[in-house]
């Protein structure tokens, strides 16, 4: 009798497990997929993400034993290549040589999308030299996840990341980012989370802030309060474990005191009617009208006597 060498209905070349049943992948397109991955709970994880990793002559990680627990629990068996910060430059040209053969390649980060605090950068930018494409497979990020639980405004936000590691860069960089209109985002370690709290209230002043740790896994737990209140409280609570992130709301305009109006008006009314002088400052100080120019009449007269 002849052996049957037909492919075998369970085989996992090429497919994945969902919800105990197994799905075949389509074929994918030569180039590269940049995959995001779950930040924790594993379920979070698109369908296009599974068939993708599925699918892939090679799947480009971090780490093979991190991603491994990922393609394990699915189902599906693919070939994993570690690509980090210790290995690029080695191993960077061999994934290129297998775009340019054609081959659809994955990558993907530890957890989250991809490119965001990791080192996949200069393998999208080289593969785009290269004139291979380069597809997005959207997903999970713990900066989009801990700006949507944080209360804080989201019509601008700024992602910093990893902040230095010495105080006086941090406090540079720190000093940097103060005036940027917009919620910040950053990411910590728990050992230095609250040296990082204090140098941000001391930076950045006493802005409302939320610390996220954990996002998405079984001890999930959001801390709100302000950055010194964050601050006191972390300096004396055991050291957090896992995954955090920072999110500090923007600047808080402070109204203009009396000294900066008289300033603005002087500086207007050496140009302007008293009037329009008045118009001006209202608006770009966003005060009453009524109240400028009463003092712009004021200031008026204040010259006038001081000239006779």
């Amino acid at each position: 009798m002849r052996p049957d060498f037909s492919p075998s209905i369970t085989s996992n070349m090429h497919s994945y497990l969902l919800h105990g049943q197994r799905l075949t992948a389509p074929s994918l397109l030569p180039g590269l997929h940049v995959v995001a991955t779950p930040i924790g709970n594993l379920s979070d994880i698109t369908l296009r993400a599974l068939t993708t990793l599925a699918a892939a002559d090679l799947i480009v990680c971090e780490d093979t034993r991190v991603t491994s627990r990922l393609t394990n629990h699915y189902g599906i068996d693919a070939q994993l290549l570690a690509y980090n910060d210790h290995n690029a430059p080695r191993v960077r040209p061999q994934i290129l040589e297998r775009l340019a053969n054609g081959q659809g390649v994955a990558l993907v980060s530890d957890a989250g999308t991809p490119m965001v605090s990791d080192p996949g950068f200069k393998l999208v930018r080289e593969a785009v030299e290269a004139g291979v494409h380069v597809y997005s497979a959207p997903g999970a990020s713990a900066a989009l996840a801990a700006l949507t639980v944080a209360g804080l405004p989201t019509d601008r936000f700024f992602f910093e990341g990893f902040l230095p590691n010495k105080d006086g860069a941090r406090s540079n960089r720190l000093a940097e980012l103060k005036s940027i209109p917009a919620t910040l985002i950053f990411y910590e370690s728990g050992p230095r989370l609250a040296d990082s709290l204090a140098a941000m209230a001391t930076a950045l002043g006493d802005r409302a802030a939320t610390v996220a740790r954990e996002l998405t896994k079984t001890f999930e737990t959001v801390y709100r309060g302000t950055l010194v209140s964050l601050a006191t409280d972390f300096a004396i609570a055991d050291e957090p474990r896992g995954e955090i992130v920072v999110v500090v709301g923007p600047p808080v305009e402070e109204p203009a005191s009396a000294d900066d109006v008289d300033a603005s008006l002087s500086t207007a009314l050496d140009t302007l009617s008293v009037k329009d002088a008045a118009a001006a400052v209202s608006a770009r100080l966003g005060l009453p009208k009524r109240d400028v120019y009463a003092r712009a009449v004021e200031m008026a007269a204040e010259r006038r006597s001081r000239v006779s």
